[in-house]
């Protein structure tokens, strides 16, 4: 290996430096960068027997980063795309429902804070709502000014 490339294990260390990474996400950014067969699952299962890769603390932090501005679906289309644990990510979405009214209601507030006038507007509004993964239901109770009980 010449001086200028970097190793497998120095790229991944640099992509887990930037957020948490799946160990499936790991496998599909590095395999372009494997030289030769198995040093790919080698060099993921040392970092993975050191703690730097932990699916939890995946999981963790989409919901941290996420849950405030996307619905339930979009978290658990973003979850399922980094190759959780489906069971991990059944729980996750189904804690989220739980506030799905609020989370949709603030998202709401922030970018429309006013029923739509007309027939457009709200249609626009429950567009906007739905895009962010927002269900039926909260939609719903949300433009209807309903207050969650």
């Amino acid at each position: 290996m010449a001086f200028d490339q970097i190793s497998l294990k120095g790229r991944a260390l640099r992509l887990l430096a930037g957020r948490e990474h799946s160990r499936a996400e790991l496998e599909r950014k590095l395999k372009a960068h494997e030289t030769e067969p198995g040093e790919l699952n080698r060099v993921l299962d040392e970092l993975h027997a050191k703690g730097f890769i932990n699916e939890q603390r995946v999981l963790e932090s989409v919901v941290h980063r996420r849950a405030a501005r996307l619905g339930a679906a979009r978290v658990r289309q973003e979850l399922q795309a980094k190759g959780l644990d489906p069971a991990a990510v059944a729980e996750a979405v189904a804690q989220l429902q739980g506030t799905e009214v609020e989370r949709a209601r603030e998202v709401w507030r922030k970018k429309f804070g006013t029923p739509a006038a007309d027939a457009a507007g709200r249609g626009k509004q429950i567009r906007f709502l739905a895009s962010r993964g927002f269900g039926d239901a909260a939609i719903r109770r949300v433009l209807s000014g309903e207050e969650t009980g």
